[in-house]
């Protein structure tokens, strides 16, 4: 049985840190789109984009592989990724700031800046499309720090990301939380020992978020706030 607990009383919280792609952003639509293109440069038959959502969340890499093969694990022929891997990356960089805020994004990050917590940003995304991707949809301010995906030498599910956003705002791990929308986000705080919320509108590979080892499903950002307090 997952491991939900219901809060009698708010966890308390100095800091947060949030994924961004199924969090914060629905980047689905552009990353299914630039796959298909991918597919369709180098001959490939298109791929349903309810399908390809389905392969988002360990990063572009995994995408690209998945997209490949139509498969969860396998690894096609390292020549083709090679090959198959610049023209996804290009189709990706022409259609990244079409990606859309999820609905109470704006609202949930106002309001806990506002309350006082302190907000970081934790994804498997690249820097080279994070930055300018945050940036291009007005979110950047809230952020004192970001972590992509190659800016340490780990990224999630291991817990070095969330191990080092707590040291850099100088909080005990266990008064970090994490939101985020999938089995990476759970495995990732419960190895580094903080709590975690998840939403259910993201990329959880198709799979619900109730099914997951976390501490609440919080239909969206705002939803948060009742179930915590500042430490």
């Amino acid at each position: 049985m997952p491991n939900i607990k219901r809060y009698t009383t708010p966890v308390s919280v100095k800091a947060i840190v949030i994924d961004l792609d199924g969090t914060l952003l629905h980047t689905a639509p552009e990353l299914a789109e630039a796959a298909n293109r991918m597919l369709r440069d180098i001959h490939y038959a298109p791929v349903a984009q309810e399908l390809l959502a389905s392969y988002i969340g360990n990063g572009i890499s995994w995408l690209v592989k998945r997209a490949l093969t139509g498969d969860m694990h396998a690894t096609p022929d390292a020549a083709l990724y090679d090959h198959a891997l610049p023209i996804f990356e290009k189709h990706y960089t022409e259609l990244l700031l079409e990606s859309k805020v999820f609905d109470g994004v704006i609202e949930g990050l106002e309001a806990m800046k506002a309350a006082g917590y302190r907000l970081g940003c934790i994804t498997n995304k690249v820097e080279r499309y994070t930055t300018p991707l945050l940036a291009g949809v007005g979110l950047s301010k809230y952020f004192e720090i970001v972590l992509a995906g190659d800016t340490l030498p780990e990224k999630k599910p291991h817990p070095m990301p969330l191990l080092h956003a707590a040291k850099f705002f100088g909080v005990p791990i266990e008064q970090l939380l994490l939101i985020g929308d999938s089995l990476n986000d759970t495995i990732a705080a419960r190895a580094a020992e903080c709590p975690v919320f998840c939403v259910p509108y993201g990329y959880n590979h198709g799979e619900p978020v109730e099914t997951l080892d976390l501490d609440a499903v919080i239909a969206n950002l705002p939803a948060a706030l009742p179930l915590m307090k500042l430490a």
